[in-house]
């Protein structure tokens, strides 16, 4: 009787002691992925001052290419102006669209990034309970180990007593 006491009191000990490595692999995990949320936050953060910035500098385009055409128009007899303003023009709209196609690649970048975000937060969530269920998984095992060693102690006392 003893004998399987002490095989049950071991493969409380055993299991006792894989719940403490599960728990501690788990909080590893939580931690990295904190990290990486962290990280996709900042990017996140980054992302949007760039968008910012583009869609200003977009605006600025806009207005100049809106005043060089109002200037062309009203320079159509200064020939060689004209031509110069018409190649500024079009290097202005080209400056434009290649800021237009940088605004929304940037803004895709970002709903990407959202995208992963909520990924992460979902997934450190998904973590953070399944350590919670090992935590406690954990102290009821323990509770069990005191509990057996306990009765151990009284049997052997009770067995010594005989």
């Amino acid at each position: 009787m003893a004998d399987r006491i002490r095989e049950k009191m071991n493969q409380l000990r055993l299991d006792a002691e894989e719940s403490a490595s599960k728990v501690e692999e788990l909080q590893a995990k939580v931690k990295a992925l904190e990290q990486e949320n962290l990280a996709k936050e900042q990017e996140i953060t980054s992302l949007s001052h760039k968008n910012g910035l583009l869609e200003s500098e977009n605006e600025k385009l806009d207005t100049t290419i809106k005043d060089l055409k109002k200037t062309a128009d009203e320079g159509l007899q200064h020939g060689t102006h004209n031509e110069t303003l018409q190649r500024r023009l079009q290097l202005l709209e080209e400056e434009a669209e290649e800021a237009d196609k940088t605004l929304r690649e940037t803004n895709e970048k970002l709903r990407q990034t959202d995208v992963k975000a909520g990924h992460f937060e979902r997934k450190v969530q998904a973590l953070e309970s399944e350590r919670d269920n090992w935590e406690t998984k954990y102290e009821e095992m323990s509770d069990k180990y005191k509990k057996l060693q306990k009765e151990l102690e009284d049997l052997q006392t009770d067995i010594g007593n005989i």
